[in-house]
């Protein structure tokens, strides 16, 4: 069964970094999406990078381009979200969740089947 465990999440100061961690286990494909999410007001979750276990390829939402950097560690199955320059908007619920290969292109949640539990993550002074 596959599991999705999420770390690294809290305060961090306007300005800071903060690095989450997802571990995925029982995949059984050797090639699939993972993906960061966050809430926003409201029941959604809208993409802030994806990444595609295969080849790397990314996809970033545009306010965090340059800031954030999606990496994974295919030895491990743990995708890491390096965040950067953190501001008070960043703040909210960071989701980590699986999908096919090809949703990282589209990085939206409606692509994504499996999730995570959620982590806290909080820019503030």
């Amino acid at each position: 069964q596959l599991r999705i465990v999420e770390s690294g999440g809290g305060l961090v100061q306007p300005g800071g970094s903060r690095t989450l961690s997802c571990a995925v286990s029982g995949s059984t494909l050797d090639d699939y999406a993972i993906g960061w999410f966050r809430q926003v007001p409201g029941p959604e979750r809208e993409g802030v990078s994806c990444i595609r276990s295969g080849d790397g390829s990314t996809k970033y939402k545009e306010s965090v381009k340059g800031r954030f950097t999606i990496s994974r560690d295919n030895a491990k199955n743990t995708v890491f979200l390096k965040m950067n320059s953190l501001e008070p908007e960043d703040t909210s619920i960071y989701y980590c969740a699986t999908g096919e290969a090809l949703a990282f292109r589209i990085c939206t949640r409606d692509v994504f089947t499996n999730w995570g539990q959620g982590i806290q993550v909080t820019v503030s002074s």
